[in-house]
């Protein structure tokens, strides 16, 4: 009682908390050009797949944590694999994109291996604040999701049935309006001391930053790389890396490492930085634009 005296803002709802905490970072993302370009359409193929590499790396990693993490009282309640959970959607959508041997093509940047590797720490060490990655993935991503479908079936003219599209339909959520409510009561049921509440702010604000930090490096990425108008690939900083051993095809790990950072050589689009800036503004989007409808 003393705490929250001291405190008095820390007695609201955690999900009302989680949304102040992230003001000054979703405004980051909301005031880039990139939301502007991406709903105007403008984003080539090529560069929506890379993105969606980056999100099966990121998804991969939250839900391994959640899994390990699904019967612990700190995570437990806000449990909805069926309804969440898009590391099988991703899937679907690369297999789309890139065939069948989708795993040896698709790059993990650095940015990205540092989210996933956050991730990691976070459940495998102080499970009680996953629930803010969590909150900030699949709430931003469930609200935006829908009108990010349709500007990226338009643009890119993909099929009308919702191949390529997977990650953004949730099929296990009938009414997200709904949802959304149940999943903030559950949330704001989790038993949550102020100490451990305002780690887990903390924690959300960092969710939001790695997120913007994946295609600002990105975006770098490309901006050290440029010569004469057209992108280079940098060797050092972009890598495959498979999500596990499951993944691995049996080949000799140098001639794998060879063979891959080939392919990706080839992979990586020849086009002005402007279409790659454009590209980034998926990633920009689908934090900003899914945060705002939380």
């Amino acid at each position: 009682t003393s705490l929250l005296l001291l405190f008095p803002s820390m007695s609201k709802d955690l999900s009302e908390l989680m949304k102040e905490a992230t003001k000054e970072v979703h405004e980051q993302a909301e005031n880039t050009p990139f939301m502007s370009n991406f709903q105007k359409g403008q984003v080539s193929l090529q560069e929506f797949k890379l993105v969606t590499a980056s999100l099966y790396f990121i998804y991969s990693a939250l839900e391994e944590e959640i899994e390990r993490n699904k019967d612990n009282p700190v995570y437990a309640p806000v449990y909805f694999p069926a309804e969440l959970h898009r590391k099988a959607a991703l899937e679907k959508d690369l297999e789309y994109f890139y065939g069948s041997n989708w795993r040896e093509e698709i790059p993990c940047p650095e940015a990205t291996q540092k989210y996933a590797e956050r991730l990691h720490y976070v459940g495998k060490n102080y499970p009680e604040l996953l629930v803010a990655h969590a909150y900030t993935r699949y709430l931003g991503d469930l609200s935006g999701g829908q009108v990010l479908k349709k500007i990226a079936q338009k643009a890119l003219q993909l099929p009308s049935t919702g191949e390529g599209l997977a990650f953004f339909t949730f099929d296990g959520v009938s009414n997200a309006t709904k949802f959304k409510q149940l999943y903030r009561s559950r949330m704001n049921a989790l038993e949550m001391d102020l100490a451990t509440k305002k780690r887990v702010l903390e924690e959300a604000k960092k969710a939001f930053l790695l997120n913007i930090q994946v295609f600002e490096a990105l975006q770098e990425l490309v901006s050290k790389g440029q010569k004469n108008g057209h992108p280079v690939q940098p060797k050092a900083e972009l890598r495959a890396r498979n999500v596990n051993k499951s993944h691995e095809h049996g080949a000799a790990p140098g001639k794998e490492s060879e063979r891959t950072n080939r392919k990706h050589t080839d992979m990586i689009p020849t086009t002005p930085l402007l279409r790659w800036i454009l590209a980034l503004g998926f990633l920009a989007t689908t934090v900003a634009l899914g945060l705002f409808a939380m």
